[in-house]
């Protein structure tokens, strides 16, 4: 959609066509773009309508009740930060005493909404011409948000008395040209191809104090700039993005998780992961106890395993893979307990064998820190479900001593 049609769907008929749409509906939206087209309305801002009203569809997950007064892109939309999150980064420049805030890169204004919501004065800019004018459109309903379409490494940001002004950075991760079916363009991981690049990332934290950036996942640990927080983010259960912060914005330096649900939110640091970490792997599969916890995956990102080995005062099953092995049943908000049923080294035929012997005719594969397809193993075990009565069982194969291991367990 380029800034000439973002014009149109946003006043007079476009907007009037927009808003007029019903709940978009897959199976019938080709004969609604024919009786729309047969209306005399034109057959590109028909087409351009439509998008937004799937786009929207789609928003609502994110978005909420704000999707249906809302432009979007599909790249814009997937890198959009989620309402909830975006809430969660405002409130740190808030808490922080600032009073505006420099987003570098808005795309399609999630993030400034959340600061504008909190009466803070919210100076966009995005490279992109059309994606701009969607922003404005998105953050119509705050007076004090301003946006504009420019590079961020032209923006003059504040100098000298600049202690009430903060930046916030999204860089975008996906290359221009050209998209695929769905209208999403290609994907990058390196922190030299995001835009602006890392190198301009950690620049603007040495201009302006209150910096924060939201990047991949994949953010690599070694790469967490020093007195920096790392937080990786998880909404029930899915890693959304890791957010790094400067100065004032850091609440706990080093690498955290945060491991957040509509109702709580969960954070865990490297102060918590410190003791944990000093405690060695087990040996072998007999030295699994009765329980098998999961921390969530925000945690495993963030590296800090460790913080489950001390809450439940365990051992992690081998370095890195997550799993963490204890005699203790207790609760913790941020990670899922197993009872162990069987505990043995991943033999097909033994696996097998005690499967039959439990009636279990279909099983549920959990797999971390090996390589091996879970359709293949389920067919070597003969787990088909086409069995008479037979049950489910969860499987989970790892590793424990540098060797393979399969261990039945049941959701406590």
């Amino acid at each position: 959609m380029d800034a000439a049609m973002v014009d149109r769907l946003a006043a007079g008929e476009g907007w009037a066509l927009l808003q007029s749409l019903p709940p978009y509906d897959e199976a019938s939206s080709l004969q609604l773009q024919g009786r729309l087209r047969d209306a005399g309305f034109e057959a590109d801002l028909v087409a351009a309508a439509m998008t937004q009203s799937r786009l929207r569809s789609r928003a609502t997950d994110k978005f909420g009740d704000f999707a249906a007064g809302m432009l979007f892109t599909p790249d814009g939309l997937e890198q959009s930060t989620r309402l909830a999150i975006a809430a969660r980064h405002a409130h740190r420049y808030a808490a922080a005493g600032l009073r505006e805030v420099h987003d570098l890169g808005c795309g399609l204004g999630a993030d400034a909404m959340a600061f504008a919501g909190l009466d803070l004065a919210v100076h966009a800019v995005d490279a992109d011409d059309a994606t701009a004018r969607i922003a404005a459109v998105n953050l119509r309903h705050w007076p004090t948000a301003h946006v504009r379409h420019a590079l961020a490494e032209d923006v003059r940001l504040p100098r000298g008395e600049a202690a009430h002004a903060g930046v916030w950075l999204d860089p975008a991760r996906r290359v221009s040209g050209v998209a695929d079916a769905r209208g999403r363009t290609r994907r990058v991981f390196s922190l030299d191809a995001i835009s602006p690049p890392w190198s301009r990332v950690l620049a603007f934290a040495d201009e302006v104090p209150a910096t924060g950036a939201k990047l991949s996942p994949a953010f690599p640990h070694g790469s967490v700039p020093r007195g920096a927080e790392a937080q990786w983010t998880s909404w029930h259960g899915e890693v959304l993005e890791c957010a790094v912060w400067w100065g004032p914005l850091v609440a706990s330096p080093g690498r955290t998780a945060a491991v957040c649900t509509e109702t709580s939110t969960s954070v865990v640091t490297e102060g918590d992961a410190a003791d944990g970490m000093l405690e060695p792997a087990l040996g072998s599969v007999a030295e699994v106890g009765e329980w098998l916890y999961e921390p969530d995956r925000a945690v495993i990102r963030a590296g800090l395993t460790g913080a489950l080995v001390s809450a439940v005062e365990g051992a992690e099953l081998a370095p890195g893979v997550g799993y963490v092995s204890s005699d203790r049943a207790g609760e913790v908000p941020w990670a899922r307990r197993f009872r162990v049923l069987e505990a043995m080294p991943l033999s097909t035929k033994r696996l097998a064998r005690w499967l039959r012997d439990q009636g279990h005719d279909r099983v549920t594969i959990k797999k971390r820190g090996v390589t091996l397809d879970a359709d293949v193993l389920r067919r070597q075990l003969k787990m088909t479900g086409r069995g008479k009565g037979g049950s489910e069982a969860t499987l989970v194969v790892t590793r424990i001593g540098g060797s393979q291991v399969a261990l039945v367990v049941s959701p406590a």
